[in-house]
């Protein structure tokens, strides 16, 4: 029989061989923690290979993502769709095995790690969707929701300050089905972490309501027992301090910097392999240690038991059964299209001058009738973004059947773990803050959009129009910033009917992410035709025409609208004829046709002016270098919104002077 030891050495083998032929990578992580890795994935992880989307699986994050190749050697091993070659192509051009794990590419690979932080952070709200989700569907001991999220973090992973932020959460929600392992080997890429990393992390983790337990990180019997004992305690998520040697094994570069981010050189390798007593080449693994490490039976087993579990509920709760599949599946239910374009049409139907952050909420209400997947929350800001709405309630540690989180001050632990949550499956989580604090958030943003979750951010308190706060709260870049990330749609409508559209298509959206931007103070509401109407979904519209030639367009959005509406009849009072167009989502509008784009704005017509209470640089590649924008090109002031809209030339007055000079 196989020791632990062996099939351990397995992964340090095919780590040490796929870093060097890629001469890149990260040695250290994958080495150091294969002892861990081998008794978690052999005796633990309820997984099935041949299906690796099966809803009831056990999730498995690598939070120190460097470390990817402990996680490619454990889906090979196991039985992934994963092949040697797969491996002997790590981090090279279109592999499945890039340097650091990416959602999407390889089979087994729950989440895209890399930022450190984000991954125990995304395990967060994997388990978070794990406890909600089985709260709202298990009955009478028919827990069709039943499995734990487990992750390994290094060092850094507890230094970004994201973790403290979900880990705290996460005690406080008592996430019991979370099991953490940390990789304590004190060193980082700068070397021994005494020097700057030197709190207790066991006494953190407790004081944050999580179980604690330490363990030599190589010796196999004491960390099956810790997981058992983590197991048990199902009141708190439980982290596993183990004591590792980076690079254990290598006899030259072990416990130190130099195996962390580069690889041993062939001469190390050797070294290694006769130290570890693996007497076989370059990813060469022996039949029987490929037959131990096989995942696939017993995952069929397990995928099975649940199988029939699952139909048990079905036969007795049909219904809850096709709403279960249908969330797992993110579909939309049948009657959504039918009853958001109902809602929509009545708004238009029904003018009110509310702020936008209010008409949010209102779409919330209406929407989350049909919407029951919904997991809203907010960044301690609940009451000025409005997103708690009529059917929500509240998700709390005792009873998590919930569909509401309080994130507490947490905006980058909140988007991060929204994430998970969508990854996870079964919910379409939105999450609020104002928009000047989306900076905090803003590299899980990325995430969403690398990739491809279609979360919702809700950015409320847009502009200068936040008044009395001042420039620390009123955002200037922030819209911008967000317009030119890659793959997010940016929506700013300009009144109650737009934020509905903005909602819609954002809950519709099937791999991009979302941020709404909503004001605080009101807004007026614009008459539209239905052929107005049909086309805000497309992101840019023709909101009041000035003929077929006209001689100015103005482009505006959000609380600016009505600004350029009446600069608009202002001018035409001088006898102009000028077009209006709303322009909620610029992402949305560059994807129309070329036709649809043109007619318009139209290429004939180069005298164009923008008006946005955010940096003026982002509109010239609609309005031209020769265009006009009335915009933000410094920091706001604290005073009241109306005093600061002129202070800074939002009127009509001003727009009309800017106007002019571009008018012939």
């Amino acid at each position: 029989m196989l020791s632990n030891k062996t099939l351990a050495n397995a992964i340090r083998a095919l780590s040490m061989d796929a870093i060097q032929k890629a001469n890149s990578g990260h040695p250290g992580a994958p080495m150091g923690m294969a002892d861990i890795a081998e008794v978690l994935w052999r005796h633990f992880l309820n997984h099935n290979p041949a299906d690796p989307k099966w809803v009831n699986r056990d999730r498995f994050v690598l939070s120190n993502g460097h470390g990817s190749m402990l996680l490619y050697s454990l889906l090979h091993l196991t039985g992934y769709n994963l092949s040697i070659e797969d491996l002997k192509n790590f981090r090279q051009l279109h592999s499945k095995t890039p340097g650091h794990p990416e959602y999407g590419y390889a089979e087994g690979v729950e989440t895209t790690t890399g930022p450190l932080g984000q991954g125990i952070t995304n395990a967060v709200g994997m388990a978070l969707a794990e406890k909600v989700l089985a709260a709202q569907f298990n009955r009478d001991g028919l827990n069709i929701v039943d499995h734990y999220t487990y992750v390994f973090m290094g060092d850094g992973c507890l230094m970004e300050g994201v973790s403290h932020e979900a880990c705290s959460l996460a005690g406080t929600l008592k996430l019991g089905k979370l099991i953490a392992f940390w990789d304590d080997n004190g060193i980082s890429i700068d070397g021994n972490t005494s020097g700057w990393f030197a709190e207790d992390t066991a006494a953190r983790f407790a004081a944050y309501g999580w179980h604690v337990q330490k363990v030599d990180g190589h010796d196999s019997a004491a960390i099956e027992a810790a997981v058992k004992e983590a197991q048990k305690v199902t009141d708190k998520p439980s982290i596993i301090c183990c004591k590792t040697v980076i690079g254990c094994g290598s006899p030259n570069k072990q416990g130190t910097e130099k195996c962390h981010g580069s690889p041993l050189g062939d001469a190390e390798i050797a070294l290694a392999k006769e130290n570890l007593g693996w007497k076989y080449g370059p990813f060469e693994v022996p039949a029987e240690v490929y037959e131990a490490w096989d995942a696939k039976k017993a995952g069929a087993e397990k995928e099975n038991a649940w199988n029939e579990l699952f139909a048990k509920y079905q036969a007795k709760y049909p219904e809850l059964a096709a709403e279960f599949i249908r969330r797992m599946n993110h579909e939309l239910p049948a009657d959504w299209t039918e009853k958001s374009e109902a809602y929509i049409r009545e708004l238009q139907a029904n003018p009110a001058k509310i702020a936008s952050r209010k008409a949010s909420q209102n779409a919330l209400d209406a929407y989350s009738d049909v919407l029951p997947e919904f997991l809203g929350g907010s960044a301690d800001l609940a009451p000025s973004n409005l997103t708690f709405n009529r059917n929500s309630k509240s998700v709390t540690a005792d009873d998590a059947s919930g569909n509401y989180i309080h994130y507490g001050v947490r905006e980058f632990g909140m988007s991060a773990i929204m994430n998970g949550v969508y990854l996870h499956g079964g919910f379409k989580p939105y999450g609020a803050t104002f928009l000047m604090f989306m900076e905090y958030a803003k590299n899980a943003v990325r995430m969403s959009s690398l990739m491809k979750l279609p979360v919702i951010y809700v950015f409320t308190h847009d502009s200068i129009g936040l008044g009395e706060d001042g420039p620390t709260h009123q955002p200037v870049e922030q819209i911008s910033t967000l317009r030119i990330s890659l793959n997010l749609n940016t929506w700013r409508p300009c009144d109650q009917v737009e934020s509905a559209v903005a909602w819609q298509q954002a809950i519709e959206s099937k791999q991009t992410p979302s941020a709404l931007i909503f004001s605080r103070q009101g807004l007026a509401q614009m008459d539209r035709t239905p052929e107005q109407l049909a086309n805000v979904k497309k992101g840019g519209y023709v909101l009041k025409s000035g003929s077929e030639n006209p001689d100015l367009i103005i482009i505006a959005t959000g609380s600016e609208v009505e600004l350029a509406m009446k600069t608009a009849e202002a001018l035409e009072a001088e006898g102009k004829k000028i077009r209006v167009v709303s322009m909620p989502c610029t992402e949305v509008f560059d994807k129309q046709s070329p036709e649809y784009k043109e007619s318009v704005l139209p290429s004939s017509v180069t005298a164009r002016m923008a008006i946005e209470a955010g940096i003026s640089d982002f509109w010239y590649k609609y309005v031209g270098l020769n265009g006009v924008i009335l915009g933000m090109d410094t920091f706001g002031e604290s005073a009241p919104a109306d005093q600061l809209f002129k202070l800074f030339g939002f009127t009509v007055e001003n727009a009309v002077s800017k106007a002019k000079t571009i008018l012939k």
